[in-house]
């Protein structure tokens, strides 16, 4: 099939300046919002990739503290602290599931009919556990004699878990701001369900990403 030009016939048929225009219209372009929120996360993952190289530049100068050091880590307690946030990108992408069916709220009992409010408060609560299970193993740590400024090992693994951590409280704060916009209109329509997806884009993001810090960090000591 070929292009029609408005006023010109094409195959028998003349397109109209009126249904020309209606098919410019029913053409689908991407969510500005959405392409815009994909390259910023880009430019996140080049930053979390320069925290990355700086942690393998010091730990290959200084491979003996590192094999002393990393005995202090908790891993069982990082493991079920990681489980907790990949079961918080799971309940965060059924609350995109439900915006999709431009359900905010649950329609009766049960899990099956909750809605995005629902799954989102159930996201912000496994994330928030995941956050406070970090500043306990920052505190047992800091207990132990391990504070930033020990040595170059500590300075490294408080950097990169620390500007996660800042992260992943960022995608709290948009959970509830997603929350609230929800109870805050009238009619739930396409710009909420746009903005529950750009959130949910970010949260998967920030958990892709502890996966990777929490194989380097406690399983390749």
């Amino acid at each position: 099939m070929g292009i029609s030009v408005p006023g010109i016939a094409h195959n028998g048929m003349v397109t109209t300046p009126a249904t020309y225009s209606q098919a410019v219209r029913a053409v689908k372009r991407p969510d500005p919002v959405a392409v815009g929120t994909i390259v910023w996360l880009g430019s996140e993952v080049m930053f979390f990739a320069g925290l990355f190289a700086i942690y393998f530049t010091l730990r290959s100068t200084s491979a003996g503290l590192w094999a002393e050091e990393t005995q202090l880590l908790n891993v069982p307690f990082a493991l079920v602290n990681t489980i907790i946030l990949v079961l918080s990108s799971v309940t965060c992408q059924m609350g995109v599931f439900a915006a999709e069916r431009y359900q905010p709220y649950r329609t009766g009992r049960g899990i099956r009919r909750w809605g995005m409010v629902e799954w989102f408060y159930v996201s912000f609560f496994l994330g928030a556990i995941f956050v406070s299970g970090q500043v306990w193993e920052y505190a047992t740590l800091v207990a132990e004699g391990l504070s930033i400024s020990t040595n170059p090992y500590a300075s490294a693994f408080y950097l990169t878990t620390g500007f996660h951590a800042l992260h992943v409280t960022g995608g709290l704060i948009a959970f509830l701001l997603v929350i609230g916009r929800a109870y805050a209109v009238k009619n739930f329509g396409r710009k909420e369900m746009t903005t529950a997806i750009v959130v949910s884009y970010y949260w998967h993001f920030v958990d892709v990403v502890w996966i990777a810090l929490f194989a380097v960090i406690y399983f390749l000591k």
